[in-house]
């Protein structure tokens, strides 16, 4: 395939990329004249690698108001209404709920997910239902399976037994939640038990960690030493770590050279965590979203992730990327302009240094032709429209592919309306 007609984020003019086997051979100035076998037009369009999911919660995905709607939007009813829903589980249940979500990221340009998989369950149903769905969506899209323990690991009868279980079954990925622990003890044992499971296993970290509005939570200090001590920061994630939009500046100053020093990575979600923090605040309202602009400032790993889509704590969206990237601009204050052009960053790049799948990852030569086409000129045009994926191309071939709209305003005369300037 020839991809022709495409600009790149870091040149300037127009290019072109071959591919060949599903494999990127050359990524070269535009030619008209260029002869290929298959030629797709990119019509002057972005091209980037895909977007990739850092955190969703796909065995919960697509249960809003099943069997109940969550009136007051709380975290705390969302977890009634879940235990209700929880109790109705089955197989085919979670892969059919799970595999519609996966086809809406498809379809908006994401290739790499890592899901969350509550194994808070004697049975394992939504684990061993996702691993089934990790090979058979394999084609389209890759899918790591973290090990969550909702309820706890030393809290939850059995947890220590139930997620080594998870990882012999085949979870790429530990978690841990140390701040729902039922003591501060429990928690920090907590993350060393999964460090040395991680070790046995040779899996990656990734630890729903601090995500409270409690300033006295601080299992992120715990997590970052035994990242640093054992040398595996880059295998290691925080998720949420919403307690440190509350830390006063001088523990965070502290705090900002352990974790340089560890080398983790953080994922926020921003639609989830504007919405669910703050709650037991009258006014002024903290916003309850980690320190993404103080991360980027200090060049310390973050990305953006969804966590939940259409369930019990989160009864909105539909799995777009640019949709969490135009929330967490605007709520971490990051609205600068070459902020907003490098902004998609926060959900490439950043999120496959957290996924750990450089490797595969990226429009070089030598690497799998997996990209997108964004109808728009430059990082900021697509995330001040919000454009649509033109095309999603995987292994040289496209998946997925919107049709643009078209939008018409008449005043006297018929005028066609882009949002352009």
């Amino acid at each position: 395939m020839l991809i022709q007609h495409i600009r790149l984020a870091d040149r300037e003019g127009l290019w072109q990329i071959r591919c060949q086997d599903g494999v990127i051979t050359a990524v070269e100035p535009h030619d008209e004249h260029a002869v290929a076998g298959r030629v797709l037009d990119g019509e002057g369009g972005l091209a980037i690698a895909p977007f990739i999911e850092p955190h969703i919660h796909l065995d919960t995905t697509q249960t809003a108001g099943e069997p109940s709607w969550n009136l007051s939007g709380t975290l705390f009813e969302g977890i009634e209404r879940w235990a209700e829903r929880k109790a109705l589980l089955t197989h085919e249940d979670v892969k059919q709920r799970a595999i519609q979500t996966l086809k809406w990221q498809i379809a908006n340009g994401i290739q790499f997910v890592r899901t969350h998989v509550d194994v808070s369950d004697p049975n394992l149903v939504a684990l061993k239902a996702m691993l089934e769905v990790r090979e058979e969506m394999k084609e389209w899209v890759e899918l790591q399976i973290v090990a969550f323990p909702q309820e706890g690991i030393l809290s939850y009868p059995n947890g220590k037994a139930l997620l080594e279980e998870a990882l012999k079954l085949g979870a790429d990925v530990i978690g841990a939640i140390p701040h729902f622990e039922f003591t501060r003890e429990y928690g920090v044992e907590s993350l060393h038990y999964i460090f040395d499971l991680a070790e046995k296993y040779q899996v990656l970290v990734d630890v729903h960690c601090d995500e409270i509005d409690d300033e006295q939570s601080r299992f992120i200090e715990t997590l970052a030493t035994l990242a640093y001590e054992r040398g595996i920061g880059h295998r290691v994630t925080a998720s949420h770590t919403t307690a440190m939009h509350s830390y006063n500046g001088a523990y965070a100053s502290r705090l900002f050279r352990l974790l340089k020093m560890a080398d983790i990575n953080f994922v926020a979600n921003p639609l989830v965590n504007i919405h669910l923090q703050g709650r037991f605040d009258t006014y002024p309202k903290r916003r309850g979203i980690t320190r993404v602009k103080e991360m980027l400032e200090a060049n310390i790993n973050v990305c953006f992730g969804h966590d939940d889509v259409f369930d019990p704590w989160y009864p909105m969206g539909t799995a777009n990327m640019l949709q969490v990237l135009h929330m967490g601009l605007h709520v971490c204050q990051i609205m600068g302009y070459e902020q907003i052009n490098d902004g998609l960053k926060l959900i490439s790049s950043h999120s496959a240094r957290t996924l750990n799948v450089q490797d595969r990852y990226g429009i070089e030569v030598g690497k799998p032709a997996n990209m997108l086409i964004l109808p728009a000129e430059s990082g900021f045009d697509a995330v001040r429209r919000q454009v649509p994926v033109r095309y999603s191309i995987r292994h040289g071939k496209v998946i997925a592919q919107t049709r643009p709209a078209q939008t018409e305003i008449v005043l006297g005369q018929p005028e066609p309306i882009d949002f352009r300037r």
